[in-house]
């Protein structure tokens, strides 16, 4: 062993006698070697002598990278020595006596990058240096398996390298793959195929391995040589023979399959494959699908059936002749039953879009109405094939209950693969409505019947199609109940289901009855098992408390959907509830426990839609809702006595029982509109001041729990939706409460909350709007930079964005206040400290905000301003305002920063803000007259070097009273003057 043969070894190790550091150095020393100009003799030298694999597969990667990088500087000769040597070594030919078996005899990983060198050369040399490399091999082949397993490794190697379009190629590989084809066309294809025919007949019963390798090398070619070499009356019995000779090796058989696979699916004009599917006579394979589903020669035959049928689908589609189409019809009927049989039971490639296929043909049905005869059972077979399809796997029934990670993914899983599944189905729908509604019933059936340890899989399915089917109902066939669903909807609704107690099952009962509640509203009598199937142990009692949980929200859609027809009901409905609601009246609860437990907002929304109904008496409306409140009330004010000598435990549990109860009598106020609560039935509207009376304590006692300020502000949102003007006098104190102990993040909240008052009462909300802006503003202008906030890649930090959104709000708020007429408060004693601030913070941003609707608030609210303190051209209401605006604002906001260039024309919402701009021009010429016209076009255009004409031009136009001709001509003013500036100067 030389040293080379020594460095390889210690590069290959695996077993952890070589440390890095000699690996290292032996492939330093291997690399040295590469370089040397005889590397590519030494090489053949090794090949020849060497029983090392690690050995001879360096010396073939080595060569094959040789080849690859110099053979252009090569000379004649050695190319010649190397392509002499490796066809030499490929054909068992002798180079001076030296034995060259050794590589053939080696694994099969060896004999493979040995194809590969081989393929290498093919590349650079056929045909216009070595033109006869295929011819060259025919005399070999007698020599027997070793050179025909070598040949067909080469042929699939050109296939991998070089031919195939199933991997991604270069332009310069597309164009050599065009030429080798040509010439192999050419020159020698119909030899290779003659040869491929020879060994199989020859070797058929004697290595049937051989043969294997053989037609899956031949299966490769198929989708580009002539045809005709394959479909005749020679091969195709041969394969035929093959295929249906019980004797031979399942892999034999199966190779023979994937060549008609490749000639069925080969591409030609459409009339020619008619005739070739149809001289095929494929039915003599059918009875093959039915063996054992999990063998390797099903699966290839179940793939050659599936292609078969996509085919004969393609000619029927393609081709107008009605005998064509008739003939198309026929093979596909004739495969269409083993090819369903196949989707059932066998595993079908996964290349195969087998709903792309059914949707094909299920939509070639739609040419025949009626169906015929031959077409009904399909579509049943079809239906079959799709509950066969959408079950789970009973392997997964206790993950999928408990809902683990293992179920959850599983669930995930089948929710996407089914999606296609649901599409298919909601077709056939459409062509044959009786036929799947009958199904569906008939599987519903069939599963209720079956014994509970088979059927949760089974029902679940049942249940699903059903379900799926309702997205394709008309309301108007679904509130009828046409075809089937007037006996399907009650079926489902007095059904049983032994596996009820299963979390997947529980919840696609109740999903399919929601999606049919039309159904419901017209067919009264079927409200009591309705309500049954939402209020026992299968929904809102269920033990499961996911379903618990979406039965709730069920319920609660319900109710909204059906409201009026569930008066009669509403006593039965609530004492099914009690226990429900009591849940929120317990005191022993565990943080275990709340933090799984339903919030209870669906199902007091539920309650509330259901007695907030007008169609309900005063006085039992009354009664319902005190029963309701009072205790929830009672509830609070309990939680929050003797708070101080709690443990942390025990203060966490309170505050989360608190959270949970507004929560709830929150969800129950939606039910009630603000003219029941104000107008016809004042006292309901009495009940719940007093509630927010009651909840207001919650600020005093908890006054710095976020979440439970997030909730009570929650709440006096919806009441004073709900409560209207009533709800004034609470305000005040409310709105301290919320100020008193706000953190600047928590302010969002607190200016959401006043934007949806002042848009409410407007004028009205002036005083305490008075009150309570200088708190506001020293609570945001202590946090809140006066100029931009920090941006871009890893630069926003959570902080960032809260204070992102605290700003966005505030310019809304100021934004809000302006344009319902309460500038005024600006102007107040309290706030007057505060209003340089805001005009600087305001001036800043709509010169340089990168939000461009931002900017235009700010300018918008710049223009409202000049009209409310500027009404008369001789008053001054705010000191100093006139002269900010017209040298600050005009000057910064509607000249310099227009003309930047981040101020795109093109863009929509910066079009916006430039016609507020130019709108604001306007209003200020029109209130400061000349002042503002010769301040701007004295210093602003003049800085800009605006020629006089132009600025002549603008003033005529700003004087005139077309606002549109005022931004065209200013936009193309500041074009003009961006042109001439050229970039040299930059206006900030």
């Amino acid at each position: 062993m030389d040293d080379l043969e020594k460095a390889i070894l210690i590069m290959f190790d695996e077993s952890g006698a070589a440390d890095d550091g000699l690996k290292k150095q032996a492939k330093n020393f291997c690399n040295d070697i590469k370089g040397k100009p005889s590397i590519c003799s030494l090489c053949i030298e090794k090949l020849c002598f060497s029983n090392l694999v690690q050995v001879q597969f360096w010396c073939l990667q080595t060569l094959q990278e040789v080849i690859q990088a110099r053979y252009s500087s090569m000379s004649p000769e050695e190319k010649y020595m190397i392509r002499t040597s490796v066809f030499s070594i490929v054909c068992l030919e002798g180079i001076d006596d030296k034995n060259l078996a050794r590589v053939l005899e080696g694994p099969a990983f060896i004999k493979n990058k040995l194809a590969q060198v081989m393929v290498t050369l093919i590349y650079l040399e056929y045909p216009m240096i070595w033109s006869t490399v295929f011819v060259d091999f025919f005399p070999h082949l007698s020599k027997g398996n070793v050179v025909i397993d070598m040949f067909c490794r080469v042929l699939n190697a050109l296939d991998d390298e070089l031919i195939s379009l199933d991997y991604p190629r270069s332009p310069e590989e597309l164009t050599v793959a065009a030429r080798v084809k040509d010439a192999m066309r050419q020159q020698c294809v119909a030899q290779i195929v003659r040869a491929w025919y020879d060994i199989v007949s020859m070797y058929r019963n004697s290595d049937q391995e051989l043969c294997t390798s053989v037609l899956d090398s031949m299966r490769r070619y198929i989708s580009w040589i002539d045809i005709g070499l394959v479909v005749n009356d020679a091969f195709i019995p041969l394969l035929f023979d093959l295929i249906l000779n019980g004797g031979m090796s399942d892999q034999l058989r199966g190779a023979a399959v994937r060549c008609l696979l490749a000639v069925v699916s080969k591409r030609m004009e459409h009339q020619s494959k008619l005739s070739l599917l149809q001289n095929l006579q494929i039915s003599r394979i059918l009875s093959l699908v039915a063996g054992d589903a999990d063998s390797e020669l099903v699966s290839d035959v179940a793939a050659l059936l599936t292609g078969y049928a996509l085919e004969a689908l393609e000619c029927f589609k393609r081709i107008n002749s009605e005998d064509a189409k008739k003939i198309s019809m026929d093979l596909l009927n004739e495969v269409l039953p083993s090819v369903l049989y196949v989707m059932k039971n066998c595993e079908v490639d996964a290349t195969f879009n087998m709903v792309q296929f059914l949707s094909g043909y299920i939509a070639t049905m739609k040419s025949f109405t009626p169906l015929r005869d031959k077409q009904l059972p399909h579509v049943g077979q079809i239906l079959e094939v799709i509950l066969v399809l959408i079950r789970y796997d009973p392997a997964y029934r206790n993950n999928l209950d408990v809902w683990d990670k293992v179920g959850k993914e599983e669930e995930d899983r089948m929710v996407d693969f089914r999606k296609d599944l649901f599409v298919l189905l909601r077709s056939v729908g459409r062509v044959a409505p009786d036929v799947t509604q009958l199904f569906i019933r008939n599987s519903l059936a069939s599963a209720v019947s079956t014994s509970s340890d088979s059927s949760v899989e089974e029902v679940e399915a049942a249940l699903s199609l059903l379900y799926a089917l309702g997205e394709s109902i008309s309301d108007e066939a679904m509130r009828t109940g046409s075809g089937l669903l007037s006996e399907l909807v009650p079926m489902l609704l007095s059904t049983r289901f032994p596996c009820h107690s299963n979390r997947l099952v529980a919840l696609v009962y109740l999903e399919t009855v929601t999606r049919y509640i039309k159904f419901v509203q017209d067919n009264s009598q079927c409200i009591p098992m309705v309500l049954a199937a939402f209020l026992d142990e299968r929904g809102i009692h269920h033990p499961n408390i996911n379903v618990s949980r979406r039965a709730s929200y069920l319920f609660m859609r319900v109710v909204k959907f059906l409201k009026v027809k569930l008066v009669p009901f509403i006593e039965t409905i609530l004492q099914s509830l009690q226990d429900t609601v009591a849940r929120f009246t317990s005191m022993n609860y565990t943080m275990e426990e709340l933090s799984g437990a339903e919030d209870g907002s669906h199902i007091f929304e539920a309650i509330g839609l259901l007695i907030g109904m007008e169609d309900v008496p005063v006085e039992k409306q009354s009664d319902y809702l005190s029963s309701l409140l009072s205790p929830l009330c009672q509830q609070v004010e309990t939680l929050l006595n003797n708070t101080k000598l709690l443990t942390t435990e025990e203060t966490h549990i309170k505050i989360a029982v608190i959270q949970q109860i507004i929560m709830a009598i929150n969800s129950l106020s939606k039910g009630f509109s603000e003219r029941l609560v104000t107008g016809s039935r004042p006292a309901i509207g009495l009940m719940f001041k007093q509630t927010l009376d009651v909840l207001l304590k919650v600020l005093i006692v908890f006054p710095k729990v976020e979440p439970l300020r997030s909730k009570v502000t929650s709440f006096i949102h919806r009441m004073v939706d709900m409560l209207g003007a009533s709800v004034f006098p609470y305000l005040p104190n409310a709105l301290e409460q919320l100020l008193s102990e706000s953190e600047p993040k928590e302010m969002v909240g607190f200016l959401v909350l006043l934007n949806q008052l002042i848009c409410k009462f407007n004028t009205l909300l002036h005083d305490i709007l008075e009150e309570i802006f200088p708190a506001v503003a020293v609570r945001i202008f202590s946090v809140i930079p006066r100029d931009e906030l920090l941006s871009g890649p890893g630069a926003v930090t959570e902080e960032i964005r809260e204070l992102q959104e605290l700003q966005r709000t505030l310019y809304t708020f100021l934004h809000v206040i302006t344009t319902h007429d309460l500038s005024s408060v600006f102007l107040s004693p309290k706030s007057s400290a505060y209003l340089d601030p805001v005009m600087q913070l305001l001036l800043y941003s709509s010169c340089n905000h990168k939000d461009i609707l931002v900017r235009k608030a700010c300018v918008q609210i710049f223009t409202r301003l000049i009209k409310d303190w500027c009404a008369k051209p001789s008053e001054e209401k705010v000191p100093g305002f006139r002269s900010f605006v017209i040298e600050a604002f005009a000057i910064n906001c509607c000249l310099y920063s227009v003309l930047d260039r981040s101020f795109e024309f093109h863009d929509a919402n910066t079009l916006v803000l430039f016609g507020e701009i130019v709108l604001a021009q306007k209003v200020m010429y029109d209130k400061f007259g000349d002042d503002f016209l010769i301040q701007f076009v004295s210093k602003g255009f003049s800085a800009a070097r605006c020629p006089p004409d132009l600025a002549e031009q603008y003033r005529l136009k700003l004087q005139g009273n077309d606002i549109k001709a005022l931004k065209s001509f200013y936009q193309s003013l500041i074009e003009n003057l961006r042109m001439q500036q050229n970039g040299s100067l930059v206006f900030r």
